[in-house]
Parts: C-alpha cells; sequence; structure tokens
C-alpha cells in the first residue's frame, strides 16, 4: 500500500509538531517533513521528489499560505493543499477555495475529521465541511472573492492606521475627504472581521499586512 505523503507548513513549532506525532500514527500517511513558513515548503518541492498533500497554515512569516497557493497554482506539481487554520471566517475560506484549497479545516478539527479529509483528498477530490461550506457560501453571496483580502488603496489607509494617524491626518495624506477614509477603515473592519482599531491592528499584523 502507497502512503499518502504529507509535508506541514505552519510556523508554530508546538503546533506542527502535535500535528506530525497525530499523523504518523496511522499506516497509510507518512509526513515527509515539517516545516515553518512558505519558503521552507518551496524548498522542500525542491529536494523531495513525491509531495501529495501539504498542510497549509495561512498566516506564516517569509511567505504566507496565500502566497503559497499562488506559487503552487503556477508550478508543475500534483500537491493538494489543504489549509488548516485558526480563521473561521467565510473570506479567507472562499479567498482559499479560490486559490486552489482541495479543502480548508480549523485548528481546533479533531483527528477523525482531519484524517478524512486527507483520505479523501488524496485521491484527488475537493472536501469542505458543512459548516466550512455554509460559511464560504454565506461570504460569496453577499460580497465578491478577490486575489487580495483587501484593496490597495485600503492596504494605504490600513498603514497608515497603524502609525497612529487619525481619520483627518489620513484625508489630508492621500488627498481624499474624511468621510472616503471612514469608508475605508468601515470596510477593513469588516473584511478582517474586527470590531475597533486595536483588533485590525492586531490581525493584520497576524496575517502580514502590516
Amino acid at each position: 500500500m502507497s502512503k499518502i505523503k504529507i509535508v506541514i507548513a505552519d510556523d508554530h513549532e508546538l503546533f506542527r509538531n502535535g500535528l506530525k506525532e497525530l499523523l504518523i500514527k496511522h499506516d497509510d500517511i507518512e509526513v515527509l517533513e515539517a516545516v515553518g513558513d512558505g519558503k521552507q515548503f518551496l524548498e522542500c518541492i525542491e529536494k523531495l521528489n513525491t509531495i501529495d498533500i501539504v498542510l497549509l497554515d495561512l498566516s506564516m512569516p517569509n511567505m504566507d499560505g496565500f502566497q503559497v497557493l499562488k506559487k503552487l497554482k503556477n508550478l508543475n506539481q500534483d500537491i493538494k493543499p489543504i489549509v488548516i487554520s485558526m480563521h473561521d471566517d467565510g473570506n479567507y475560506i472562499a479567498k482559499s477555495a479560490k486559490s486552489g484549497a482541495y479543502s480548508y479545516v480549523l485548528k481546533n478539527t479533531d483527528e477523525d475529521e482531519l484524517i478524512k479529509v486527507i483520505r479523501i483528498v488524496s485521491l484527488g477530490k475537493k472536501y469542505f465541511s458543512p459548516s466550512i461550506s455554509e460559511k464560504m457560501i454565506n461570504f460569496m453571496s453577499e460580497n465578491k472573492v478577490s486575489e487580495d483580502l483587501i484593496s490597495n488603496k485600503e492596504q494605504e489607509v490600513l498603514v497608515l492606521i497603524s502609525e497612529g494617524l487619525t481619520t483627518k491626518e489620513i484625508a489630508a495624506k492621500l488627498f481624499v475627504s474624511t468621510r472616503t477614509i471612514e469608508t475605508h477603515r468601515a470596510n477593513i473592519l469588516k473584511k478582517l472581521d474586527v470590531k475597533n482599531t486595536a483588533e485590525l491592528i492586531k490581525k493584520a499584523t497576524k496575517i502580514n499586512l502590516i
């Protein structure tokens, strides 16, 4: 019986080591490597002959999960990405699916569900659980899924917010009205699923937007 060959890409050492220990208990799974960021994963592709699946975190330094998904699309590789993330909002799920993820599971998913997903995806099938599918569909019914989480203009505003500038100061710097900046700020809060500036900066830092 040929084993499902897996690479884990996650920047939290305790999590990836625990995940590796969980997976190697199963006779049909082989963990080839466990790495801490996207760049290290791309190096794995060059040195390992066959990778069936990558378990891919989204929030990683150097190269995040979305950048890895984009790279995989351009490589002539039959590697099937399963996103494994702490983020359960529809935007992340929809963007991952659009970027080529075969599945999306949360980090608190139980072992049986994760193994089921891995075995389904190893057959070349995409699988999103009912709860994950519902979040994705709800988001897509109300929003356009873009390649980028936020627009270039929103990115500009976000950086200035993180630098402590007021709405009035940002408006003056970007030569637009304060109402325009307020609209951008509201859109950013909604897209990142946060309620205030403190949460916004914390999450934006976590996912490498600033």
